[in-house]
């Protein structure tokens, strides 16, 4: 199959809140869009949502829908980028954690990367999973009940985690077979 269309008909979210590594939005939206889906940048913040960029703020990014108009049912993947304070945000706010527990419940396709599993403990997605993320995230995971392991990207019936921004070549590839597959039952 072209992989220019491989995701043609798909809307992916890609759920952040201020303070997302920025580089794992960009390519992997950018590596979404190649790809033929749809994106959507979701945060509980109207308007822009603030990227940060290694050691300081980043750019701003136009937020297409804010968190409390979206709609689980419209997307058929997931995206959680990093950052630190970004998933720190994420899992201390209500409506995102339900927003992360429905794609997780409808066994819809998710792509996390660095700290952006710990949305998914919140979400009491990660039990029996086989993951990986930032390594200070391991006993996190580990204590939720996921099995950590040390590798660039980690596929798990449609959960792909990867650990950092170096793993974003081989974390977009895996991303973008999972999003094409669709629906995984877990049951």
């Amino acid at each position: 199959m072209d992989m220019s269309q491989k995701l043609a008909g798909k809307k992916i979210a890609i759920l952040v809140e201020n303070g997302f590594e920025q580089v794992e939005l960009e390519k992997p939206k950018a590596a979404l869009e190649e790809a033929g889906a749809e994106t959507h940048i979701i945060s509980p913040q109207s308007g822009k949502v603030k990227a940060w960029a290694m050691t300081d703020w980043g750019q701003e990014f136009t937020v297409d829908k804010e968190l409390k108009s979206a709609v689980t049912s419209d997307y058929d993947g997931l995206l959680l980028p990093g950052g630190v304070m970004n998933p720190d945000y994420l899992r201390a706010n209500e409506q995102a954690v339900a927003f992360v527990r429905a794609f997780n419940d409808n066994g819809k396709p998710i792509a996390a990367i660095c700290h952006g599993p710990w949305a998914l403990i919140e979400a009491q997605a990660v039990q029996g999973r086989k993951m990986t993320s930032w390594p200070s995230l391991k006993t996190d995971l580990t204590n939720a009940g996921a099995n950590w392991v040390d590798q660039e990207v980690v596929t798990d019936q449609g959960l792909v985690t990867s650990r950092k921004p170096d793993d974003i070549p081989a974390f977009n590839k895996k991303m973008i077979e999972e999003f094409a597959e669709g629906k995984h039952d877990r049951s």
